[in-house]
């Protein structure tokens, strides 16, 4: 199959195919400035587009789809086409006896020719059905992306939830040493340094593959100074009254550290059904690695809302679908209309005579005798036909079924319309939404380390309650785990934008 460099060049290819054939589809290219401003709010990280490819090219369904859009191009040539000639001989088995000699046999050829219009309105409506056809086509491709998309975005999701947990669990680790350090009452300085840098560590992300089994990950072997013997030992060496923290808040930290161990294990579990999805939508190995783009790309519809809105109504497919369904259905009304006209005929008949021996005296006016001239010779006779439809009520009602399917497809046009502004708004209110919630989340978050940072060199220096702590911790981590989802959910949002526009 073709290789294409991009998503825009493999759509170039089908639709440059289908001008080639019809100058008449070329209009099909007038929404490229609209899918230009459409691009220029959000541009796609490049792995993205190589996996888009890989789906529209590996996809059976597709292919499939595309296929019946090239059987429908092939009734544009048979719908351009005359009605075949017919061809009658006969063979006498006894001469016909004729003035002009005995007829052995004739032969005929008849050519009908349909009224004035009529090969073109075939034509045309043949070209429309399958213009619809390939809108059909393409509204099934942008279905697919956006599956190949939702798949995408929920195993980035699954993966940033996995390095949020990760970083979290490195948070509460740091706590922990600090726990023990306070137990032990040593310098905590260098401890509220660590637990400082856990809490403004950037968040990494790594590629996704099936052969992970999430014991990469930490996997429930508890990390080291974590286990409980590290406080025991400290209160065995300094005695009970020598400490300045609590026992129990090492412990704590030790459960919770386990149980987000477990939740990691849990996670990279789930990456398998994921993954095994995402392939097989691609048509690729299901053990294929996947590469993820580390963050996700900037949304900015701002000002585009308006020609957005306009390009939805004008270059859905389901709606150029309807439209050209339409314009085939009044087509096939004015091909009812010459239907009921007369079809025109010629042809040519050719007898075929040989001379007969004469019993009797053929007498002229003045008592001579004479033989027919000619006798013998071969005829050729021209001749012409017409059709005459006398029986008009079947032409009528093929008529007003025509247009009864017309009126039907311009309101499922309408109805359709209505439905995607619908949809439209409700995206556009939901982007912005998101938008806002983004920017008060990474406010929170802001706010929500520094306030970490502060409880932690307070907890170190003067003991204070460290059940605030956790609490921070906790708000912290939820936050993180809400900006993800919220991310998740503009991306989602706007790929289903992308699919209403058709682009």
């Amino acid at each position: 199959m073709k290789k294409f460099k991009s998503i825009k060049s493999f759509k170039e290819w089908f639709e440059a195919g289908l001008s080639r054939q019809y100058p008449s589809i070329s209009n099909i290219y007038k929404y490229l400035m609209f899918a230009a401003l459409m691009l220029s709010g959000k541009v796609n990280s490049q792995s993205l587009d190589n996996y888009l490819e890989i789906a529209i090219e590996n996809n059976p369904g597709i292919r499939a789809s595309f296929k019946g859009y090239e059987a429908s191009l092939e009734k544009v040539n048979q719908a351009n086409s005359l009605p075949d000639p017919e061809l009658n001989v006969g063979y006498f088995l006894r001469p016909m006896e004729l003035l002009m000699g005995n007829q052995r046999a004739e032969a005929s050829v008849m050519q009908m020719f349909p009224w004035f219009g009529m090969l073109k309105t075939q034509k045309d409506e043949a070209t429309l059905m399958a213009e619809a056809r390939y809108e059909a086509f393409k509204e099934e491709r942008n279905r697919l992306m956006l599956q190949v998309k939702e798949t995408y975005f929920q195993l980035q999701q699954l993966e940033n939830t996995i390095a949020i947990t990760q970083s979290n669990l490195e948070i509460l680790k740091s706590l922990e040493r600090l726990a023990i350090i306070r137990y032990q009452g040593g310098n905590t300085s260098e401890a509220v340094s660590s637990v400082s840098s856990a809490v403004r560590k950037p968040i990494q992300i790594q590629s996704s593959g099936s052969s992970s089994d999430g014991m990469g990950m930490g996997g429930g072997s508890p990390a080291a100074g974590t286990t409980p013997s590290s406080p025991s030992s400290g209160m065995n060496a300094m005695g009970a009254t020598g400490s300045s923290g609590k026992l129990t808040d090492v412990l704590r930290l030790q459960v919770q550290i386990k149980a987000l161990q477990s939740e990691l294990i849990q996670l990279e579990v789930n990456k398998k059904p994921l993954i095994t999805k995402f392939n097989q939508l691609l048509g690729v190995e299901q053990t294929e690695k996947i590469n993820l783009s580390e963050k996700f790309e900037p949304i900015n519809i701002a000002g585009l809302e308006e020609l957005m809105l306009e390009g939805i109504l004008t270059n859905n497919p389901m709606v150029l679908m309807l439209e050209k369904e339409s314009e085939a259905y009044w087509k096939q009304a004015q091909m009812a209309k010459l239907e009921g006209r007369p079809m025109l005929g010629a042809g040519l008949n050719y007898m075929v005579f040989s001379p007969r021996p004469e019993s009797g005296i053929i007498g002229g006016m003045d008592g001579m005798e004479y033989m027919p001239s000619g006798m013998g010779n071969n005829m050729f006779m021209v001749m012409g036909t017409v059709t005459l439809p006398i029986y008009r009520k079947k032409y009528k009602s093929m008529e007003t079924e025509a247009n009864y399917w017309r009126e039907s497809a311009i309101k499922q046009k309408e109805d359709l319309q209505n439905s995607l502004a619908t949809e439209f708004e409700s995206a556009i209110a939901q982007l912005k939404d998101s938008q806002r919630k983004l920017e008060l989340l990474e406010e929170q978050i802001e706010l929500t380390e520094q306030t970490m940072e502060l409880s932690v060199t307070s907890y170190a220096t003067d003991g204070s309650s460290f059940e605030e702590i956790l609490s921070i911790q906790r708000e912290l981590l939820n936050f993180r785990l809400e900006l993800l989802n919220t991310q998740i959910e503009q991306q989602l949002n706007y790929a289903r934008l992308e699919v209403l526009t058709g682009i």
